[in-house]
C-alpha cells in the first residue's frame, strides 16, 4: 500500500460562470501525494453525477500516478463533498438549474481549482470515461492550462448528434449479448424465464423499484467490463425460489443497476445532455434509437441494453419519479452551449493521448477514432485487449504505457 499524504482543498466557484458575481457552489478537491515538489495531475473521472474515486492505497494507476506527481481528485460540481445535487435540489431548482452542471463549467471550476491550488500553474488531466469528454472540453476552452492530457475510455465523437453514439453503441451491445450467450447457451433459458415471469407477475426489487423486462435488460450494463459476463452468468445461475424470483437474485440485480441510482441523479438526468454539443433537443435519444434494433423488442433470446437512460427508469423507481418532468424538459432544450470548440481543437498544440478500447461498449470507438484524427498531436494507444473499466482493472500498465506515448 502506498503511503501518501491527503489535503483537502474548497474552492468557491460561480454556479454560471458566465455571471461570476452570483449564486456561487463549492468544489471539492482532495491532493494525494508523496512530494510535495511534483508537479500536478488533475484526475477527473467518469459520470456525469459521480464523485472522484476515494483512494484505498491499492489502485494501480494512482500507485503509478505518485511517482511522479501530486494528484489531485475534482469531486464535480453536484456531486461528493461539492454542493450536491440530490434528488430534492434538481425537484426544487429545476431543469435550468441541473442544466449547469455538465462538462463545459465542470471544467472552468477545475481553472479557478487550478489557480488556488496549484498557483496558476499548468498542470496535466487524465481524464475517464465522461472524465475524457471533459477533457476534451478542457483542450477546448482553456488549453493554456494544460502542460498534457491523457483519455482513457472517453475520447466522444465530436460534431454529432447525440443519437449517433447510441446508433454506434447499440450493434457493440448487441455482440457482447452475442458472446455472452455463446460462452453461457444455458443462460438464454434462463433470462427467457425470467422475462416471462416478469410479464405476467409484479415484482418490486428490496430498493421499491419495479423490476419489469425493460429493467431486467439493462443489467447488462455489465457486459461492458472486464469481469461483466462472469457476472451476468452468476447472477443468472438460479434466480427461482420455488416459482417465485429469489430473494438473493433480486438483491443481486439491484446491486447490477447500481450504476444508475436515485443516490446520483445528475446521471439520470444529464446522461444524455453529455452528447448535446450546441445542438437541438435530445429528445430521449437512447429510446428513440432503441426502436431501430428489433433485437432489443421482446427478441429470443433476451438481449441485455448497456449504458442507457430511458424514460421509464423514472417511471418504475419511487425516488426517481418525482424528477420526471424534470428529465422531460431536459431532453425537450431547444439548444444547449457548446461543449467542444471544433477550431481549437483543429488547432491543438498540448500533448494528448488517447487509450481508445476496441469494443468499448459505452464510448464507440469509430467516433473516438474519428475525433482524434482531427486534434493535431492527439496520439492514440488503440487497444485491443481491454474493455472500458481497463484504468481500474490493469491501471499501472495503462498509465505507464500513456505516459511513455507522451514522452
Amino acid at each position: 500500500m502506498t503511503r501518501y499524504v491527503e489535503i483537502d482543498h474548497v474552492v468557491p466557484v460561480p454556479l454560471d460562470h458566465d455571471r461570476p458575481d452570483g449564486e456561487r457552489i463549492a468544489v471539492y478537491a482532495r491532493e494525494i501525494s508523496t512530494d510535495p515538489g511534483l508537479p500536478w495531475l488533475l484526475f477527473l473521472g467518469g459520470g456525469p453525477g459521480f464523485a472522484a474515486p476515494r483512494p484505498l492505497g491499492t489502485e494501480g494507476w494512482l500507485v503509478r500516478a505518485l511517482r511522479d506527481y501530486r494528484v489531485l481528485l475534482l469531486d464535480q460540481r453536484g456531486t461528493g463533498r461539492s454542493t450536491p445535487v440530490t434528488r430534492s435540489v434538481a425537484l426544487a431548482r429545476g431543469p435550468e438549474y441541473v442544466a449547469r452542471f455538465r462538462a463545459d463549467a465542470i471544467v472552468r471550476d477545475a481553472e479557478l481549482v487550478r489557480h488556488a491550488v496549484a498557483g496558476g500553474r499548468p498542470w496535466t488531466v487524465l481524464g475517464q470515461s465522461f472524465g475524457g469528454f471533459c477533457t476534451l472540453s478542457y483542450l477546448s476552452f482553456a488549453p493554456e492550462g494544460l502542460r498534457a492530457a491523457m483519455i482513457t475510455g472517453g475520447l466522444p465523437g465530436v460534431g454529432v448528434a447525440a443519437d449517433e453514439p447510441y446508433r454506434a453503441l447499440y450493434p457493440v451491445v448487441l455482440q457482447k449479448n452475442r458472446d455472452h450467450y455463446a460462452h453461457h447457451p444455458d443462460d438464454a433459458d434462463t433470462a427467457r424465464q425470467v422475462a416471462e415471469h416478469l410479464r405476467s407477475t409484479v415484482v418490486t426489487l428490496p430498493t421499491g423499484r419495479r423490476l419489469t423486462v425493460e429493467a431486467f435488460q439493462s443489467i447488462g450494463n455489465v457486459l461492458g467490463q472486464h469481469d461483466g459476463s462472469a457476472r451476468l452468468h452468476r447472477l443468472l445461475e438460479a434466480p427461482f425460489v420455488g416459482g417465485a424470483l429469489g430473494d438473493a437474485f433480486l438483491f443481486a440485480v439491484s446491486d447490477a443497476l447500481s450504476w444508475a441510482t436515485a443516490a446520483n441523479p445528475l446521471y439520470y438526468l444529464l446522461h444524455e445532455a453529455t452528447y448535446a454539443h450546441a445542438t437541438g433537443p435530445t429528445g430521449w435519444a437512447a429510446q428513440r434509437v432503441r426502436a431501430e434494433f428489433g433485437e432489443f423488442a421482446g427478441a429470443d433470446p433476451v438481449c441485455f441494453t448497456g449504458e442507457m437512460i430511458f424514460p421509464w427508469m423514472f417511471d418504475d423507481d419511487p425516488l426517481m419519479r418525482p424528477l420526471r418532468r424534470v428529465a422531460d424538459q431536459l431532453a425537450e432544450r431547444p439548444r444547449w452551449p457548446a461543449l467542444y470548440d471544433l477550431d481549437q481543437l483543429r488547432a491543438n498544440t498540448v500533448p494528448a493521448v488517447a487509450a481508445v478500447y476496441d469494443t468499448d461498449m459505452y464510448v464507440p470507438r469509430d467516433l473516438s477514432l474519428a475525433t482524434a484524427a482531427t486534434i493535431p498531436g492527439l496520439q492514440v494507444w488503440h487497444s485491443t485487449d481491454h474493455q472500458h473499466d481497463a484504468l481500474r482493472v490493469d491501471g499501472e500498465r495503462v498509465l505507464s504505457h500513456l505516459l511513455a506515448v507522451l514522452e
